[in-house]
């Protein structure tokens, strides 16, 4: 059996900001699961977690939603966490996701002690509550969504029962 691969393209104001390949681990009518080594150059550390050569993103798209699930597994396979984007519905097609980010994340630790909203500062100068209101509501209401699950384990969102 052939693994199917993908391109995830993430997109923020218009522009990409970033591209790479994933490998198909699920999919379908309104779900895509798919595995990707850290795509971006060197280490990002974020104070309460670091992403460097050698961890693997497992990412879930649903159509529809307005967020994106990123679970965070280190070289030798800890599970530190989970990265949640806020994002506009994916554009999930035959060859690949597009997801525009909103500015808007969510941490959530391994082990469920850190639940932290992140970026919010970006998000209030990015301009979204003047330029396109409903969508900056709809950002909001996705945090607060990926809060509450975060807070209460992600575990139904992720094992599919949502």
């Amino acid at each position: 059996m052939s693994v199917r691969s993908v391109e995830v393209t993430l997109t923020k104001a218009g522009r990409t900001k970033i591209r790479y390949p994933a490998e198909v681990l699920t999919e379908g009518p309104g779900r895509l699961s798919v595995r990707a080594p850290w795509a971006a150059e060197g280490v990002r550390d974020f104070g309460f977690v670091r992403f460097e050569p050698g961890d693997v993103f497992v990412e879930h798209y649903w159509r529809g939603r307005w967020f994106t699930v990123k679970e965070v597994w280190s070289g030798d396979g800890a599970l530190k966490g989970w990265y949640c984007d806020v994002t506009r519905p994916p554009v999930i097609g035959g060859s690949g996701v597009v997801v525009e980010d909103l500015d808007l994340d969510l941490w959530v630790s391994a082990d469920g002690s850190e639940v932290l909203r992140l970026d919010e500062d970006e998000f209030a100068a990015s301009g979204l509550a003047a330029s396109d209101p409903e969508a900056a509501d709809r950002a909001v209401a996705a945090l607060d969504e990926l809060e509450a699950l975060g807070r209460a384990g992600l575990v139904d969102l992720l094992d599919g029962s949502r």
